[in-house]
């Protein structure tokens, strides 16, 4: 009986989880409103890692929106995609999601699968959109964890390859050392954020995407 309980109030707690981040969606909502975004801009939407990217420094002529919300997962940009990524129209959508989802026990597989589910909701809205996997990154905090999440990562870079709006940029890689680990003076104290030093590996790499390919795709209508 008391299993049953805990399964139950554990099931109810993953549903109503989307829920705790009404308050930033609202504030993301409300700032649209008063200020609306253009459309075809660059829309940056996942966790933490988003949330804390100083995007108007780092991309200064390119109209981008910060629509991260940090501690959330991929089910819930999924969850939220009708409020603070469709209604934008955004050119691109990058992606950084499945940090947090392996790290409270979801499987690559799982991260793959909600993966599939976010990129079928923005494309039946906005079918001209290209949606960038920023793959999870290599951190000191969770290097145990890394195993699952490169996995994730290996699985969405070949999904990409095979859909013309769909691409994933390696942000990854240029984070670890030579000894393969994750390089130490890139993060913040607590091993899991990125610094500026951090932030401006994923700024190259993003810069020399749209100075590129991202440049030569149409924008929604």
């Amino acid at each position: 009986m008391k299993i049953l309980l805990f399964l139950s109030f554990t099931l109810v707690g993953l549903m109503a989880a989307p829920e705790k981040w009404e308050k930033a969606i609202v504030k993301f909502e409300a700032a649209a409103k008063a200020k609306p975004h253009p459309k075809g801009a660059l829309l940056f939407v996942g966790s933490s890692s988003i949330r804390m990217w100083n995007l108007k420094a780092s991309f200064p002529e390119q109209p981008t929106i910060n629509h991260g919300f940090g501690g959330s997962e991929l089910s819930d940009s999924i969850h939220f995609a009708d409020r603070i990524v469709i209604p934008h129209a955004p050119k691109i959508v990058f992606l950084y999601a499945g940090d947090n989802d392996i790290n409270k026990g979801k499987t690559a597989t799982t991260v793959i699968a909600d993966y599939g589910k976010f990129v079928a909701r923005i494309h039946a809205a906005l079918p001209k959109t290209t949606i960038v996997f920023l793959p999870i990154k290599p951190s000191l905090s969770r290097w145990e964890k890394w195993p699952e999440m490169n996995k994730a990562n290996k699985a969405i870079a070949a999904i990409s390859k095979k859909n013309p709006r769909l691409d994933y940029l390696d942000t990854a890689t240029p984070m670890l050392g030579e000894d393969g680990k994750p390089m130490p003076d890139l993060f913040k104290d607590d091993g899991l954020h990125l610094n500026e030093k951090g932030y401006r590996i994923w700024n190259k790499v993003v810069n020399q995407y749209l100075a590129t390919t991202a440049s030569a795709k149409p924008v929604n209508e």
